[in-house]
């Protein structure tokens, strides 16, 4: 994914003030074998890109004064209340230098688990991604969690899924929780009540 940017000089809060005004977002990029440099960015456009789940988890090409580099968004400040991106920070991406981001998970064939369709229970998604490590051209942009399998009451955990080539878990909880099979609240009370029954008439 490609976007633009273009360096500037001023900083301060009353330059970015001034840069908000004029619909363009202040931005940083940092990293690599240069020193951080202040950017801007269209406003519309980054917004657009960042409601992107993948401009979240891809290596980007910026365009910046002409000339391209690779980067990582590495975080977004968001105005309070109003739709506006307030600031950005990319991290400038070298080739043969491993990156630590966070990936998001992609679930599929809940609704044929046996926990689902034999047990009626439902498959609580614990984790959204997951923290990894890798080279740049192995970073996947999403990693698939296939439930298919499931049983009821099961949880499924890291060691589970095989991660993509060239990636590694880089999170600290040593095997996490990534989905789980819970019991239907109404089922449970459901089944509570007839035990109750079943004790009342015994």
């Amino acid at each position: 994914m490609k976007f633009a940017a273009s360096s500037r000089s001023v900083q301060g809060s009353g330059a970015s003030r001034r840069l908000r005004r004029a619909g363009q977002v202040p931005a940083v990029v940092y990293g690599g074998n240069a020193e951080p440099q202040v950017i801007a960015l269209d406003h519309n456009q980054i917004y657009h890109d960042l409601n992107k789940p993948a401009f979240h988890a891809s290596i980007l090409t910026m365009e910046l004064d002409g000339k391209a580099q690779d980067v990582l968004v590495r975080a977004v400040q968001w105005h309070p209340y109003k739709q506006q991106v307030m600031h950005v920070d990319f991290q400038r991406v070298m080739a043969g230098e491993k990156i630590t981001t966070r990936v998001p998970l992609n679930y599929l064939n809940g609704d044929q688990s046996p926990a689902v369709k034999l047990h009626s229970q439902v498959i609580s998604h614990v984790a959204v991604d997951l923290e990894i490590t890798c080279l740049p051209k192995n970073l996947p942009v999403e990693i698939t969690v296939d439930l298919g399998g499931m049983e009821a009451g099961a949880n499924m955990l890291l060691n589970q899924i095989t991660l993509p080539a060239g990636v590694e878990y880089a999170g600290t909880e040593e095997n996490p929780v990534l989905a789980a099979a819970l019991v239907v609240g109404g089922a449970k009370a459901e089944d509570e009540g007839e035990e109750g029954e079943s004790s009342e008439e015994a």
